[in-house]
């Protein structure tokens, strides 16, 4: 099988995703994030009573008409207070912001627009327009108006129309379930004391928490050895979960102890695809096991991570009904950049801003793939296309961004 171009990679891997449509209501303290699986529309009507939107006076223009004007002042009106009593001709409340406005007002004089005199009276020192500073009633949504949409995402500020619209939950799609599967003897938990041959297994939380942040409910299963049989039964066991997704771990090139794909192939995998042009990450195995999808991950850290980057995140947004996420910048190499061959290259780099804002990028020296230290000091990756030529410092170029860089 010839190695499948990145781009078509992702398309055929999106293309196959089907977003969650199952659902479940959260309160408006969980739901940050979340995508609303209904309209929502108002259960009241904001402002529920015409208000003040400015410190001052409620007044009738009529009596504020003239500059000089002088009123008295009969009464207050506070949020929460309202002004219960009466006022006639020449007389005004005084009023704070939010409050209700008494009936017999069409406008508020600002505080700093009136002079306050003797015996609780005022005088006017500008000619306020009428109807001016008052909120009317219903000037934000009416009852049974529908403010926010399904498919919308919630953010600060639909949260809070929320909030206004006096709903306490909403319905919204379910998180994606991503089941995580690390395979290999090698492996032990972090905690734990490897063996003369084993290490740490580090993938599962890398991967895991690019799942979580892309809106994904992560089902961690844990380690299983390089044995057909107990693979078997795990994949088995996370197919009874009600998962989404299966990710797997390691195993999916073509080593004697390479298992996953023949295993998956026995449980009824139909695969899609296998092997990537692109470097950190070859061996990407992708497929389907009836209505849930399968990713499997090289078993190198940093190929896993990349991977993830490259697929796993935009197929959790997809299936979690969120709009893709773009890492993908411009920017201008700090150094000579060496050819590149027949597969893409996702390079760990160093990015700065440049005196402009320029992005400024300076890849590590070293690259291996099972070199972590170097990935969580990287800001982001630089882009190498097949068979780019190399490059001088200055040429623009491509990045991914994994975090904001310093100035």
């Amino acid at each position: 099988m010839s190695l499948l171009p990145v781009s078509d990679a992702l398309d055929r891997l999106l293309s196959a995703a089907r977003p969650v449509q199952r659902t479940e209501t959260v309160r408006l303290h969980e739901a940050a994030g979340r995508v609303l699986a209904e309209d929502v529309a108002a259960r009241l009507t904001q402002p529920p009573f015409d208000n003040s939107a400015m410190d001052g006076y409620a007044v009738r223009h009529e009596d504020i008409a003239e500059l000089g004007s002088v009123l008295k002042v009969v009464g207050t009106s506070a949020a929460g207070h309202a002004f219960e009593g009466a006022a006639g001709p020449g007389e005004a409340v005084r009023i704070f912001t939010g409050a209700p406005l008494p009936a017999f007002a069409d406008t508020v004089l600002l505080q700093e627009d009136a002079e306050r005199l003797e015996d609780g009276r005022i005088r006017t020192t500008f000619l306020t327009p009428k109807g001016r500073h008052i909120r009317p009633r219903g000037q934000d949504f009416f009852e049974g108006d529908i403010v926010l949409r399904a498919g919308d995402v919630l953010d600060p500020g639909r949260l809070t129309v929320a909030a206004a619209m006096n709903h306490a939950t909403l319905a919204v799609y379910a998180r994606p379930r991503i089941a995580v599967l690390a395979t290999g003897d090698e492996l032990v938990p972090p905690g734990a004391s490897p063996g003369a041959s084993q290490i740490i297994a580090s993938n599962t939380y890398g991967v895991s928490a690019i799942a979580c942040e892309a809106g994904a409910e992560i089902v961690d299963l844990g380690i299983v050895g390089d044995d057909k049989q107990a693979i078997l039964e795990a994949v088995r066991n996370a197919l009874s979960l009600d998962i989404d997704v299966l990710v797997t771990l390691g195993g999916a090139s073509v080593g004697d102890f390479d298992l996953v794909q023949p295993v998956l192939g026995e449980a009824g995998m139909e695969l899609d695809f296998w092997r990537i042009a692109m470097r950190p990450g070859k061996p990407l195995m992708v497929g389907r096991l009836g209505p849930v999808q399968f990713v499997g991950l090289p078993g190198n850290p940093v190929s896993s991570m990349v991977c993830s980057l490259l697929f796993l995140e935009p197929l959790v947004r997809r299936l979690a009904h969120l709009p893709p996420k773009s890492r993908l910048h411009k920017a201008i190499a700090a150094v000579p950049l060496r050819e590149n061959d027949h597969r893409q290259d996702y390079v760990r780099a160093r990015i700065a801003r440049g005196p402009a804002g320029e992005l400024l990028v300076t890849p590590f020296d070293k690259q291996d793939s099972s070199m972590m230290k170097i990935f969580a000091e990287s800001e982001g990756l630089l882009i190498r296309a097949p068979h780019a030529p190399a490059a001088d410092a200055g040429t623009p170029c491509d990045v991914l961004l994994l975090r904001e860089p310093a100035a």
